[in-house]
């Protein structure tokens, strides 16, 4: 004999002879579920990527920026920009309605030229900014060359003759040809300096985020890139490699080496998301 459930002030009951229930915890749902209904706000955040044209290409950063505009009571409007047409048309014409800028990660030379650009973009106009893996290298870039006055700083990914090789290949990798063997993959530890926004937006001395990534910023370039007010807020803890950069001075402008979109829930959003959209917001109130 078929049985009728019914739920009824949040208690579940059955007809007849059954299965009955306490009352429902949906946990921190509802809440969740009323903060994506009714935002008290909107940002908008620019997305600067290389496969922008690309429905899934970025699908977990897209979530984790959701998931970070739910911390903070607010809906991500995100504007997606492939980093060519940076190229093409210039920052102003496509970034001067944003008030945030994430870089995503990616692999070759088509569209970098974009991603730095827009990076150089957000750190003159003191809109915050995130960038993740390959947008960490090209901040990075960006820095030296138009800060440092490094002329023809790039990757050796890319450009392996390349004056100043601020991205590298590390020693112990050159030998190796097979590029699955030589990347850097799954969690790796990480300390955080005191009195960062890393710090600050973790709440911890030491964390672990997963790489996916074979160069890393060379440690050659360390002093002249502190001299001119760039933070290294994230390093290995035998202060081998470089993990997150963050600008002195600017409002909110941060860049890691990992993938920290893979870590973000709507129950538990990133805490670096949660933290760039809080700053992103603060820049719309301005």
């Amino acid at each position: 004999m078929a049985k009728h459930i019914f739920v009824t002030g949040g208690v579940v009951s059955s007809l007849g002879k059954g299965i009955t229930a306490g009352p429902l915890d949906l946990g921190p749902w509802p809440g969740i579920i009323e903060t994506i209904r009714n935002p008290a706000s909107t940002v908008s955040i620019a997305v600067v990527g290389k496969y922008s044209e690309l429905q899934d290409a970025y699908k977990s950063i897209y979530e984790a920026l959701d998931h970070g505009g739910i911390a903070n009571n607010c809906k991500v409007a995100v504007k997606r920009i492939p980093s060519e047409d940076i190229e093409s048309q210039g920052p102003d014409a496509l970034l001067g309605d944003v008030q945030g800028i994430l870089v995503p990660g990616g692999f070759g030379l088509r569209g970098i030229e974009g991603k730095i650009a827009a990076i150089g973009y957000a750190r003159q106009r003191g809109i915050p900014m995130l960038g993740l893996c390959l947008g960490m290298q090209c901040a990075a870039i960006e820095f030296a060359r138009n800060v440092c006055g490094l002329t023809g700083a790039d990757t050796t990914e890319n450009r392996p003759d390349c004056l100043h090789p601020v991205i590298y290949l590390m020693e112990e990798q050159k030998a190796v040809t097979d590029k699955g063997a030589t990347m850097r993959l799954g969690g790796w530890p990480c300390k955080l300096t005191d009195d960062s926004l890393a710090r600050q937006a973790y709440g911890a001395e030491q964390i672990s985020e997963r790489h996916r990534h074979r160069y890393e910023f060379n440690n050659a370039y360390r002093e002249v890139f502190e001299a001119n007010g760039m933070r290294f807020s994230g390093i290995s803890p035998d202060g081998k490699l470089v993990e997150i950069i963050e600008l002195a001075g600017h409002p909110w402008f941060l860049a890691v080496q990992f993938h920290p979109e893979f870590r973000s829930t709507p129950v538990k959003p990133h805490p670096l998301f949660a933290a760039f959209i809080e700053a992103s917001m603060k820049k719309k109130r301005k």
